[in-house]
């Protein structure tokens, strides 16, 4: 991994704490980069974020987006596991293309707005040429902590609410 950046997160413990979420595992999300200017995710390009037609889904490609703004968003507003939730209040998706090639996509989000409640995320996912993929415009807003739909001792993550 490369030299963490000031004020980053341990891009190993996040990805450890990704992989506590069934759908983040089967998408095989691994952090790469998490502090106050950026966050990066990766995805490997394999057959479980395929779609029917063999192509890499919109579903996979819009989850990648979503969880890689909600760290960006995490990084710049007062967010804490014991007495919040990060929910996604609004999300928009630009498919533009597939990968040329490699082994995997990466989703790069950055901060646009961090206001108290409400923090705006643009994003853009690159395939390994560093060709645009698809671009996101997500916003968040931090809510009081929420009981999980599961039953206690089901949660995926005993630690706290996921982003």
């Amino acid at each position: 991994m490369n030299d963490p950046q000031p004020g980053s997160i341990d891009a190993d413990e996040i990805t450890e704490r990704l992989q506590l979420s069934p759908l983040h595992r089967f998408l095989g999300f691994r952090a790469v980069r998490i502090d106050a200017e950026v966050a990066i995710l990766k995805m490997p390009i394999a057959p479980d974020a395929f779609g029917g037609t063999g192509n890499l889904h919109g579903g996979a490609l819009a989850t990648l987006i979503d969880v890689c703004s909600a760290l960006a968003a995490s990084r710049a507003s007062p967010f804490d596991f014991e007495t919040h939730s990060l929910v996604t209040a609004d999300l928009h998706i630009r498919y533009l293309g597939r990968p040329s090639g490699g082994d995997s996509v990466r989703a790069e989000a950055r901060v646009v707005r961090a206001g108290r409640m409400l923090v705006v995320v643009e994003s853009r996912v690159l395939d390994e040429a560093d060709k645009i993929i698809a671009t996101g415009d997500f916003s968040s807003m931090l809510v009081p902590r929420r009981a999980p739909l599961l039953p206690d001792g089901a949660s995926t993550d005993p630690r706290g609410p996921e982003v």
